[in-house]
């Protein structure tokens, strides 16, 4: 049984940053960040594939998004930096056992196994 846990939302000004945690228990290959607002649909806005240590980035956060591992592969964070207002969201770790081209599409039509997810506000 797969199950992601996240940590570490909250609330910041425009311009901070904030630092999500995803914890892993079982086993995958494929850890995504995604993200989601009322009204809109889910958003896979950052992946990360430890074997290889490959990482792939929506365009919209592209540059101010760090998608990293830590010591134990079933761990991954999220260094969010220059945060903006719509980057408000409920956040998303989901974890699923994926090839690297399936992975880097963020797709959430994939078999992931979903986190209860972690809020973060930004205001401006």
């Amino acid at each position: 049984q797969v199950q992601p846990v996240e940590t570490g939302g909250g609330s910041v000004q425009a311009g901070g940053s904030l630092n999500l945690t995803c914890t892993v228990t079982g086993f995958a290959n494929c850890i995504t960040w995604f993200r989601q607002t009322p009204g809109k649909g889910r958003e896979g806005v950052a992946s990360r594939y430890p074997t290889g240590g490959y990482a792939s980035y929506a365009d919209s956060v592209k540059g101010r998004f760090t998608v990293s591992q830590g010591d134990s592969r079933n761990t991954v964070y999220l260094q969010m930096n220059d945060l903006r207002p719509e980057d408000t969201a409920m956040y998303y770790c989901a974890a699923a056992q994926l090839s690297w081209v399936r992975c880097s599409g963020r797709r959430k039509e994939e078999q992931y196994s979903w986190g209860q997810g972690t809020q973060v506000t930004v205001s401006s």
